[in-house]
């Protein structure tokens, strides 16, 4: 059973869909050991329906899979197939409540440390995130006040001098140049 979980990174299991992280039933069904695969799960499901509201599991919709299927670049489920479930952190933890296999305990135990370690992964990048944004408006302030200045600039020195006024324009670029 560990070399399975071993051989199998369950952070690289678990995908952000509607804003959610979750984990496919297939995924899980492997992780379980489900004879039948995700047959078992679903049937399990179906038996304590009151007990997975859609904050636990959700069915995917077909450009949810399509786009998972490009971001994974699997094409497991095939359209005529039945489209996958996934589950939440909750969903997951409920699911090892009704799951009959042998290593649920210790897969479940698991799979909570993994979404323990990507909650902190994404916490710790969006201090750094917060540093960014920080660090942008501050630039954007500077830019601001570079534009103000360059704007009027151009409001006091700004002429238009035609063919023959030679004179004009030197005149023009010494007043200015004594203005600095």
């Amino acid at each position: 059973m560990n070399e399975i979980i071993q051989e199998l990174k369950i952070e690289n299991m678990i995908y952000e869909i509607r804003g959610k992280q979750v984990m496919l039933d297939s995924d899980l069904a492997k992780l379980y050991q489900c004879s039948n695969g995700t047959k078992t799960i679903n049937q399990a499901v179906k038996r304590h329906i009151n007990r997975f509201p859609e904050r636990f599991m959700f069915q995917l919709t077909k450009e949810e899979l399509k786009e998972l299927q490009s971001q994974i670049g699997t094409t497991n489920y095939k359209m005529n197939r039945t489209i996958p479930f996934v589950f939440t952190e909750q969903g997951v933890a409920m699911l090892a409540t009704i799951l009959r296999t042998a290593v649920a305990e210790e897969v479940s135990i698991k799979i909570m440390d993994a979404f323990v370690s990507m909650r902190h992964y994404i916490s710790s990048n969006l201090l750094s995130n917060e540093i960014v944004e920080h660090k942008l408006l501050e630039h954007d302030k500077r830019i601001s006040l570079l534009e103000e200045t360059f704007n009027g600039f151009k409001e006091k020195h700004n002429h238009i001098f035609f063919n023959g006024q030679i004179y004009d324009a030197y005149s023009k670029i010494v007043s200015i140049i004594k203005e600095l």
